[in-house]
């Protein structure tokens, strides 16, 4: 299965209500940035956001691919009709809440996780010290990050792994190591795979799929963006994924809940 054969399932009705039934009611486009005290580096998040009944799809994009317009014209609109828009990050969001709408994670996944309330700091560490221990990092190991998170980087040294960054947006790491910009060159060193949500908006999802399976590496997807459409990829070349649908937990300093699927 790859994101296009996902997409063909909503539209068939296979996955619940016919998705030419079902309206998103409402829209959002965000722009969200976050630099850490100490740090240089400065992450810059560009969201689109969609209401289907109880649930928020989200997806990540680049300036480029999306205007802050799109969410004018995405509200009011069926599902359907917004899985045919040519631009993948409406395609993305689409699915997202949708399939978030048909199968909440609170039912559907092995299980969920408080992050504890805190600073966005000390919730990104607790965050992804949760996402590192779903990988279940062999000390010694090669871990492919893909979607540079640095407190992840941090989560991953401390159980032993060794971290293979990539990134398109990003250089160096907080700490000054080189990120790769050619994922295929991390992906044929690695031991195991971490990737975010973004592979989803960037096209690139399914090609680390095909690459984890041809070498029988373990994946796990950590997803804000595409969360619900990455849960559906568990057991078809996903080995785990830690989902975290919006509000995320930079937008929130209370308690924040994770749903973890392997």
């Amino acid at each position: 299965m790859n994101l296009r054969t996902l997409q063909e399932k909503i539209l068939r009705g296979e996955l619940g209500s016919d998705p030419e039934s079902v309206c998103v009611t409402g829209a959002v486009s965000m722009y969200q940035t976050t630099q850490f005290p100490g740090s240089s580096v400065k992450y810059r998040n560009h969201y689109l956001l969609l209401r289907v009944q109880e649930a928020f799809g989200a997806c990540s994009h680049t300036p480029e691919q999306l205007a802050a317009e799109a969410a004018e014209e995405c509200s009011g609109r069926s599902v359907a009709q917004l899985l045919r828009d040519p631009r993948l990050p409406v395609r993305v969001a689409a699915m997202d809440a949708y399939l978030a709408a048909m199968r909440p994670h609170r039912l559907a996944c092995r299980e969920a996780a408080d992050i504890a309330a805190g600073t966005p700091l000390e919730k990104a560490q607790r965050r992804d010290a949760q996402i590192a221990e779903t990988a279940q990092i062999v000390p010694g190991s090669k871990v492919a990050l893909i979607g540079v998170v640095n407190p992840l980087i941090e989560a991953i040294e401390q159980r032993g792994g060794i971290c293979l960054p990539c990134d398109l947006q990003m250089d160096y790491t907080q700490r000054g190591q080189r990120v790769e910009k050619d994922m295929h060159i991390v992906l044929d060193q690695a031991d195991s795979v971490i990737c975010t949500g973004m592979t989803l908006s960037n096209g690139s999802f399914d090609s680390i799929v095909e690459k984890v399976r041809a070498r029988g590496v373990p994946l796990t997807v950590y997803a804000q963006t595409g969360s619900a459409a990455a849960a559906r990829f568990v057991g078809e070349g996903v080995s785990r994924v830690v989902a975290e649908p919006f509000p995320f937990t930079q937008f929130s300093g209370g308690v924040s809940e994770l749903f973890i699927y392997h």
